[in-house]
């Protein structure tokens, strides 16, 4: 089979490039594989034998909008897939590589909904005309998909709801999962003192990219009235647009003007440093306004930190209230944020003045995320959806 996707190992920025990581890496022990990707290999010796083939734009586009470059990638990528008797195929960038290759070779398209186009409007901030694409390609894709997978059962209704053509019996819930193995605890606190956290006060942690989705202004203003004694640490790029990093850098310049331990780690840090951050967090943050399933909470939980989240899509579904952690309702359609900011700031004071409630809560989030969360059933998951697709335990 041949998995299509946008982001891989070494190039992962999002929680869809760690679903297909750990996905793909399962999936090897079970099918015949093939990964096809966006950018140029590193390690051409590892890629041949890990079968990892690497596309890039077409030459006679640079320049264009990237909806167009986007494009020309998924027809390379289709191209080579001669030979496979299914493509599975996540998030828009990768989409129309699978629905043509559906066409052109005649074998089923699966496509794994990360997260949908319609659901996020401010990307026509990021994308221009290209949001018209992208949007006109995730549904000829989903539409046409033999299967389509969503990452939790908020997902699945929401998929439903923006798609209404689609066949219901055609969208399974595999929920995203997490390697408790790599994410642990680490006692270690090398990272900490490079960064220069205070190690005698508590910290809340984001970790996500600066975009709509993800919430961060929510979260910069509610740091306002944050319990003076913790410290805040951002590891947040990756920024969507030039407009959304000059809010995002006012936001924490106004914030370092009037407390100090606001500290913003702009680059993407290598994952033993995430976790080491996860583990000795007081409490992980997660003020997503959108959020199909939310892979950076079920990291948290596993290194036993508690959460507190919005309760926005799958996010209840990973996040137990009240014994993993906290959920902070999100009114997408009221006039002001305020209401859910003041709510994000009282939780998560809450949090940080009960410490003894905070570890047990870090505790139980770990035994959730070993129990339910673990890659091996995600991708076993994923391969029954294959097999009832194909009518055939053949190759699978």
């Amino acid at each position: 089979m041949g998995l299509l996707t946008r982001e891989y190992p070494p190039d992962v920025y999002g929680g869809a490039g760690v679903h297909v990581e750990f996905l793909a890496r399962e999936l090897r022990s079970l099918t015949d594989l093939d990964v096809h990707c966006w950018g140029e290999s590193a390690d051409p010796a590892a890629d041949a034998r890990d079968r990892v083939f690497r596309h890039g734009a077409a030459p006679g586009l640079d320049g264009a909008n990237d909806a167009l470059r986007t494009f020309s990638v998924d027809l390379a990528m289709a191209a080579a897939l001669d030979g496979r008797e299914l493509v599975h195929s996540h998030t828009w960038y990768a989409n129309l590589a699978g629905h043509v290759a559906k066409l052109l070779h005649g074998i089923p398209h699966v496509m794994t909904a990360h997260s949908l186009e319609p659901l996020r409007p401010w990307k026509a901030e990021q994308l221009g005309g290209g949001y018209a694409l992208s949007s006109w390609a995730e549904r000829t894709a989903i539409e046409a998909a033999d299967g389509v997978i969503a990452v939790s059962h908020g997902m699945r209704a929401d998929i439903l709801a923006a798609y209404p053509a689609l066949d219901p019996d055609r969208v399974h819930v595999v929920h995203n999962g997490i390697d408790t193995r790599l994410y642990r605890p680490d006692p270690a606190t090398d990272v900490l003192e490079r960064i220069g956290l205070d190690p005698d006060r508590p910290y809340v942690l984001f970790v996500g990219r600066i975009t709509r989705q993800k919430g961060v202004p929510h979260l910069l203003r509610a740091a306002r009235a944050l319990d003076p004694d913790a410290q805040l640490v951002l590891c947040a790029g990756a920024p969507d647009t030039p407009e959304i990093e000059r809010e995002f850098r006012a936001l924490v310049e106004e914030l370092q003007r009037t407390r100090d331990g606001v500290h913003w780690i702009p680059e993407m840090l290598p994952r033993p440093e995430v976790v080491q951050l996860l583990t000795h967090a007081a409490v992980f943050v997660c003020p997503s306004v959108y959020e199909p399933l939310g892979i950076v909470n079920l990291e948290a939980m596993a290194c036993g930190t508690a959460v507190v989240a919005s309760a926005v899509g799958g996010i209840p579904e990973v996040v137990d209230d009240g014994r993993t952690g906290l959920l902070v309702p999100y009114d997408e359609h009221a006039r002001t944020p305020v209401e859910f900011e003041s709510a994000l700031t009282e939780t998560l004071n809450r949090v940080l003045d009960d410490p003894e409630s905070a570890a047990a809560m870090g505790v139980a989030g770990r035994e959730r995320a070993v129990r339910e969360f673990g890659w091996d059933q995600v991708a076993l998951r994923t391969r029954e959806v294959y097999r009832k697709l194909l009518k055939s335990d053949q190759g699978f």
